[in-house]
């Protein structure tokens, strides 16, 4: 059986969700549900009408589609406090992809009907949703420019620097959140492409690769390098 979920404890720990009063909260927390997922479980479905959006606590989400040649293309990956769905939310339109679980999750559905009710009444409230969507778009645009402007070798190092916020030096330890398949349809290049290029920055003493989990040896080196 699962462990029981208190609500209100996980939205006040949320960025989005920081400033509002313990009240505040509660009624969010009315409009709010958790949603259990075992890895490989589907949270939604392309043309499924979207009444909300969702908020990873813990786990990975993979938003995806289906070329017409049935081939899946990674959109984007969501892990721990990031939210997506605010925008179809306030469209009113269906889902254009369809959402999987990649780990065990834990999702939390608010309901746009709360939100809205938040929005109509705390002009704060919906500055922070206006700087979360405005962030959400900034994102997106560097997405599409990284496929387009940038070489196969610098997006795979973009990505392994995503997460090392302006550092300089030494073994910096990260680990992929997925399989490198489901990482390479998201960075728009072939799972092989992937794998070559990890090799390359391996043999060349810039990163060492042990399964998922990847030593970056010289955070400057890495950044510098033109391959």
């Amino acid at each position: 059986m699962s462990t029981p979920v208190k609500i209100s404890s996980l939205l006040e720990n949320l960025p989005l969700f920081g400033e509002l009063s313990p009240a505040e909260i509660e009624v969010i927390t009315q409009g709010t549900r958790a949603i259990q997922l075992a890895r490989g479980d589907m949270l939604f479905q392309r043309g499924d009408p979207s009444n909300g959006f969702y908020v990873v606590v813990h786990g990975q989400i993979k938003l995806a589609m289906i070329s017409p040649q049935g081939i899946e293309k990674v959109l984007e990956l969501f892990g721990p406090e990031q939210s997506f769905g605010e925008a179809l939310m306030f469209s009113e339109k269906p889902y254009p992809v369809h959402a999987h679980a990649l780990t065990d999750c834990l999702v939390l559905h608010i309901n746009k009907s709360v939100i809205f009710g938040c929005i109509d009444s705390d002009p704060t409230f919906s500055r922070k949703m206006l700087a979360g969507l405005s962030f959400r778009l900034h994102r997106m645009i560097d997405y599409v420019e990284s496929f387009s402007l940038r070489s196969s070798s610098q997006r795979v190092i973009g990505y392994l620097l995503q997460s090392e916020d302006g550092q300089t030096g030494y073994d910096l330890h990260i680990s992929f959140p997925a399989n490198k398949n489901v990482i390479a349809s998201n960075l728009n290049i072939t799972p092989e492409t992937f794998s070559r290029i990890l090799n390359i920055l391996s043999s060349k003493g810039l990163i060492e690769v042990n399964g998922k989990d990847v030593c970056i040896k010289d955070i400057a080196k890495l950044r510098a390098y033109e391959g």
